[in-house]
């Protein structure tokens, strides 16, 4: 089953800030899981697309922080879990992070989910993490999606050496200094971009080198998943007549192709 209504953080329209409920009173007598901080990977795209731990840990801990309720609410739903969520999010993060901590600190569980893929990964939570081990308490990682690995490693690129710039600049000045920094990277580079920037940040790179080779990995495991790999300005071209929709993932190549890239 796909489904289409993950988005990076960045681009995802505005919604209604949440009301802000603090954590009631941890009751000892709940404890399942090991106290500790879980960070678990969710699916980009395809609901399908979750492990069978992450499962059972979403199933089992004490509470769930996510970027938004509602969102992680439907994934949980869909899998039949009815886990306690509780957000996590830059608005919220100083008040809440200390009682997730005091939460641990009593022997209770905590999972941290981001709206799609890998927590802390170009999305809210690495202050999280940074407090619970600077606590002194366990922080343990799931694995999982990832829309980073998943259009590296299908680019057609090398793939080691790789280089992860998270999301573009959206100043022009600023952008273009980064893509230059690509162009000449010795490691393949990796981005998140929008698709109402795509078309100016490839024209950047085409006016630079317009042979260099780029790969646009577009709506990742959802039902019109598309890869489009070539020349910077022959991509370009494809995407100034056909505008692109929804969560871009930009791939570069090194400086330097090595002889047994043949595209």
């Amino acid at each position: 089953m796909n489904t289409e209504d993950t988005e990076h953080a960045e681009e995802a329209p505005p919604e209604t800030e949440e009301a802000y409920e603090p954590i009631e009173p941890f009751e000892s007598g709940s404890r399942v899981f090991d106290p500790a901080l879980y960070l678990i990977a969710t699916p980009i795209g395809n609901l399908a697309d979750i492990t069978l731990r992450a499962l059972e840990a979403l199933k089992t801990v004490d509470l769930i922080a996510c970027e938004d309720t509602r969102h992680s609410g439907r994934l949980l739903s869909h899998h039949g879990i009815r886990g306690r969520l509780v957000s996590l999010n830059e608005h919220n993060e100083a008040r809440r992070i200390p009682e997730l901590l005091a939460h641990i600190q009593k022997g209770g569980s905590v999972a941290l989910i981001s709206d799609a893929g890998m927590p802390t990964v170009s999305d809210p939570g690495q202050r999280l993490v940074q407090s619970t081990v600077a606590a002194g308490l366990k922080v343990e990682s799931l694995p999982g999606p990832s829309a980073v690995l998943t259009a590296l490693a299908a680019s057609g690129l090398p793939t080691v050496p790789f280089y992860f710039g998270g999301f573009l600049p959206h100043k022009k000045g600023q952008r273009e200094k980064e893509l230059l920094a690509a162009l000449q990277r010795e490691a393949t580079s990796v981005y998140f971009e929008s698709p109402y920037r795509l078309v100016d940040t490839l024209g950047m790179v085409a006016a630079a080198r317009p042979e260099h080779r780029v790969v646009v990995a577009r709506e990742l495991t959802k039902k019109f998943e598309e890869f489009q790999r070539g020349p910077a300005q022959q991509v370009l071209m494809h995407y100034q007549t056909r505008p692109p929709k929804g969560e871009i993932t930009l791939v570069l190549a090194p400086a330097e192709l090595p002889k047994w890239i043949t595209w």
